[in-house]
């Protein structure tokens, strides 16, 4: 999941070939280093979940497609919130994309806490006489070398560089098949068939690997012909789902139950191989950091646009976030499950339940008839579900390491 894409241009300028590509960098995200700990915590039946999230979260996606195409006017998913429920609804939609934008951001730096100390264990910081570990000396070395690239104004450049995204989500995972084909790992685990207990984890991190609905209304306001989304659609999630599935099969046949909640930090640091996947996904978040907090920036700007020079306000508002992401990466370092957390809580609700609700409540319900009205139901008494059992297995988890 890359939820920064949402900002992308909208004007009516990409081709199909564009939008496929835009698509898969937004469902192309740091989700693929987790869903082999996703699958060791829900055994390998949990795999059908996978698959079950991934077709509910296409057809939500075709549901967003389908509440546009009722207004001309719609052109964010805020609009979407606005056109069902009001000012509530939009209010409810912005809240729940910028808490999503901004523990994803903190999961950033707790990522590149854990793998940066996994490769440099003896690295240790002294700051005005404090002594910080390793792992929390690399979040703030980090957050110090991202804070200047969320100051620039045109993020066209780092848009760019984040569209490797897609790229890289190959890259890492050949180069983990290298690791058990060629490094002496293997393929030997066996794993469990179903772990009843670590279920609501494995559906919660499976739910964070789709959670770029908020991109969509950007995406498809943004093609020459939208009658194309649907394929557009169909083919991102297609291709994202094999690529998740495959890094989940081999993760979890490699390490099994002992696989971390990042796959990086199980690889031999020794081998070059697993030296080009962890840098990989390194360099991920340092690029797509600042793409990630502008939408919140955004929303914080336009609050208090009249009140503030917007320039100083601007790079004060965008320091604060990184100050701040960097504290919450330091007082909750768990990136599995707080991962979890987001994916559980906020990612359902944004990418399965409120599509539904709002479709319903747009459209009609007298409109929408027999299977697919208990089809829509069904989703959202599911991702209501998910969405509780998640963030109550989650939260314990989180305060049980505190």
């Amino acid at each position: 999941m890359d939820p920064e894409n949402q900002h992308l241009t909208t004007t009516a300028t990409s081709s199909f070939l564009n939008t496929c590509f835009n698509g898969l960098n937004a469902l192309s995200g740091i989700g693929i280093i987790t869903v082999p700990y996703a699958l060791a915590a829900g055994g390998w039946l949990s795999l059908l979940l996978l698959f079950t999230i991934a077709i509910s979260t296409f057809y939500t996606g075709l549901l967003i497609k389908r509440c546009m195409d009722t207004d001309p006017t719609i052109r964010s998913y805020p609009d979407i919130g606005y056109r069902a429920f009001g000012k509530t609804g939009r209010i409810v939609v912005l809240v729940l994309i910028n808490m999503e934008l901004y523990l994803v951001a903190t999961g950033f730096l707790i990522m590149e806490g854990d793998n940066l100390s996994n490769l440099f264990p003896q690295m240790d910081l002294d700051i005005f006489g404090i002594h910080v570990s390793n792992k929390k000396s690399f979040v703030i070395i980090v957050a110090a070398i991202i804070l200047p690239t969320t100051w620039l104004n045109d993020m066209r450049i780092l848009s760019y560089i984040s569209a490797s995204g897609v790229l890289a989500s190959l890259i890492i995972l050949g180069a983990i098949l290298w690791v058990g084909m060629f490094d002496g790992v293997g393929f030997q685990e066996k794993g469990r068939i179903i772990n009843w207990n670590g279920m609501p984890s494995a559906i919660s991190l499976y739910a964070f690997c789709y959670g770029a609905h908020p991109v969509f209304p950007t995406l498809y306001t943004s093609m020459r012909n939208k009658h194309q989304f649907s394929k557009v659609l169909l083919l991102c999630f297609v291709f994202c789902t094999i690529t998740y599935a495959s890094m989940a099969v081999v993760g979890y046949l490699m390490f099994g139950s002992k696989v971390e909640s990042q796959i990086t930090l199980n690889l031999p640091t020794d081998k070059r191989s697993s030296r080009v996947a962890i840098f990989t996904i390194l360099v991920t978040p340092i690029v797509k950091y600042a793409l990630v907090v502008t939408p919140i920036v955004n929303s914080i700007e336009e609050r208090f646009l009249s009140s503030f020079n917007t320039t100083k306000f601007s790079l004060l508002i965008k320091t604060i976030l990184v100050i701040t992401t960097v504290i919450v990466a330091l007082a909750l370092p768990f990136f599995g499950d707080l991962m979890s957390l987001v994916g559980a809580f906020l990612i359902v609700a944004a990418s399965i339940v409120l599509p539904s609700t709002c479709y319903l409540k747009i459209s009609g319900t007298y409109r929408v008839f027999g299977l697919e009205l208990v089809l829509i139901g069904f989703i959202v008494f599911v991702g209501i579900l998910v969405a509780i059992m998640g963030t109550y297995t989650s939260l314990p988890g989180i305060a049980g390491k505190l």
